[in-house]
């Protein structure tokens, strides 16, 4: 398996480290100078991106390198179309970031999404005006990647949708998958 913090924990250390040997004739200017744009851009990158594809039932972690690894996720309805309104438990689509890590009361680790985006709220305004979902409905909000409870992982093996609009992995994979991912990692969330 590869190392997940290799990199940016390797360059947070030579610099710490460059800083704790440097001679006293020596400026920390002069040690900013010996530590390069490409150490810094290593040590603020972050190299996962999550693909979520409802028709598979797959959440897919990519790194600079490609392919890292898959989980299998269920959702809250079984129309897998894209969210109208709050309380439809539809997961929506599009592209999102994941601007909180969290430990959730109920169901553990969390990763919550910018949901609604202002590419959400655009198609949610036009299905408004067009007359497909209630004048008074709402939006909604809340939406996120998380575990199922420990005792409740046969809904993730038995496809069975339980959520309110949220993707939810194993209580056990999804320990994994909190420890690595970063807040910023981009979200695609497609039919």
């Amino acid at each position: 398996m590869k190392s997940r913090f290799v990199r940016p924990l390797s360059v947070a250390l030579l610099s710490v480290a460059l800083f704790a040997f440097t001679p006293a004739g020596n400026s920390f200017r002069s040690l900013k100078k010996r530590i390069t744009k490409k150490h810094v851009r290593l040590s603020i990158e972050n190299p996962y991106t999550i693909i979520i594809d409802k028709s598979d039932y797959e959440l897919k972690v990519y790194d600079d390198e490609g392919w890292y690894a898959t989980y299998p996720i269920v959702f809250g309805s079984k129309d897998l179309g894209d969210k109208m309104k709050e309380g439809d438990k539809k997961t929506p689509t599009g592209f999102f970031k994941i601007i909180i890590k969290k430990i959730h009361p109920k169901w553990g680790p969390e990763l919550l999404l910018d949901y609604p985006t202002v590419e959400s709220v655009r198609r949610f305004k036009e299905r408004k005006a067009k007359g497909l979902i209630p004048a008074n409905a709402r939006i909604g909000d809340g939406i996120a990647i998380h575990a199922t409870r420990p005792e409740e992982e046969w809904t993730v093996d038995n496809f069975y949708n339980w959520t309110d609009g949220c993707v939810s992995v194993k209580y056990t994979e999804m320990k994994d998958l909190f420890s690595y991912i970063p807040v910023g990692t981009t979200v695609t969330i497609q039919p």
